[in-house]
């Protein structure tokens, strides 16, 4: 058997082949498109009869994938993170990388990653597609909205899309070309909103008849088109050794970081969103109730470098306080940071402060003695 490492970029595919001793078989690259394809898998399968190749998991890999697969070869897709764990590089090239992959298969050390079906793909597809659109949708408004601030026209509607908006918009007064921009920005918005609606229903006429929808549906908040796209995500189900792997591979399990005696557990999801809408907001931070205190090491070490406005500084970033701008109220306690405030370095003062306070110490002490 002979194994390929196969790397793959915008306009080349680059493969290193070996056999079963690790000596090469042959260097080549060719073009990434469906007949190049062809004419590679039919000459190695002919030179060699059964080909085991790996390569980089990436936009494009699964067409490669399912190119070579059908001419004969067997394929499988390395997860890129876990690749460069296993192999990493002082030097990276394309060919170095296709060479690694090559080695990978050749001693069966391939990550490779779960695919799904073309079914599940086209599940996904429809599913992504809809929150790519509202992701647009969005973005025109919150530029209305900008438009709207930066000319001091107040916001007193609570759907500034609905019918009183939008008559409101259409009264409004703005100079050029912020008046033309807002315009079509409006009529992007609605013929959008009339993709995205064509979307739902699809959806919602294909969630009807999914195994999975209709389950999670029982949960409060999930619909036909929320359930649609949590069921296009998991896939088929079955591949999930226990139902704590499908809340890791979801991001709803809290982190873990251990070491030592320091243990710091962050409740809050991996892909959760922020805690306000817009770009102003920042991530959920740990609140101070559970992240960990330090070792009995750390407190005497910082214990010489602390001060009263120090210890007035951290009992404030403790409280309970809340900080509030606009519509969003945050707790202070999330917006801050694992780490204790420290005015020194965490080692303390660096050595030139603390030979500058010797010498300060040492003159005023022979000041004193002097002046007895």
């Amino acid at each position: 058997m002979w194994h390929a490492g196969l790397d793959l970029s915008r306009k080349r595919l680059d493969v290193h082949v070996l056999d079963d001793a690790g000596a090469t078989v042959a260097v080549t690259a060719v073009s990434p498109d469906a007949e190049s394809l062809r004419r590679l898998a039919a000459d190695f399968v002919q030179r060699a009869g059964c080909i085991r190749a790996a390569i980089e998991s990436m936009t494009g890999a699964r067409f490669v994938h399912d190119q070579l697969e059908l001419a004969g070869w067997d394929v499988e897709i390395a997860d890129a993170q876990k690749t460069r764990g296993l192999a990493p590089l002082a030097c990276k090239t394309d060919h170095i990388d296709a060479f690694v992959l090559a080695e990978l298969s050749r001693r069966d050390l391939v990550p490779a990653i779960w695919l799904p079906t073309p079914a599940v793909r086209a599940e996904r597809e429809r599913a992504r597609f809809r929150l790519h659109l509202v992701r647009h949708r969005t973005a025109l408004k919150n530029r209305i909205h900008a438009t709207l601030m930066t000319f001091g026209k107040p916001n007193a509607f609570s759907d500034l899309f609905g019918m009183a908006g939008r008559k409101h918009l259409a009264a409004l007064k703005v100079p050029e070309p912020w008046l033309g921009d807002l315009t079509a920005a409006l009529s992007l918005v609605d013929t959008v909103q009339e993709q995205i609606e064509g979307c739902e229903r699809e959806l919602r006429r294909l969630g009807a008849d999914h195994r999975y929808v209709p389950l999670l549906m029982t949960a409060p908040g999930i619909g036909y088109v929320l359930g649609y796209t949590i069921a296009s995500e998991i896939g088929d189900i079955t591949r999930f050794a226990s139902p704590a792997k499908l809340c890791g591979y979801t991001g709803l399990c809290p982190r873990v970081y251990q070491s030592g005696n320091a243990t710091i557990v962050d409740p809050s999801p991996r892909t959760a969103p922020s805690t306000c809408a817009g770009p102003s907001s920042r991530p959920r931070r740990t609140p101070a109730s559970i992240r960990c205190t330090p070792t009995a090491t750390n407190e005497r070490r910082n214990a010489s470098a602390d001060s009263a406005g120090q210890r007035w500084l951290r009992s404030t970033w403790r409280d309970d306080s809340r900080t509030q701008s606009g519509s969003c109220c945050i707790g202070r306690s999330h917006l801050l940071g694992r780490r204790r405030a420290r005015f020194w370095p965490r080692r303390g003062p660096s050595l030139e402060m603390r030979r500058r306070a010797r010498s300060h110490s040492t003159w005023s002490s022979g000041k004193e003695a002097i002046e007895r």
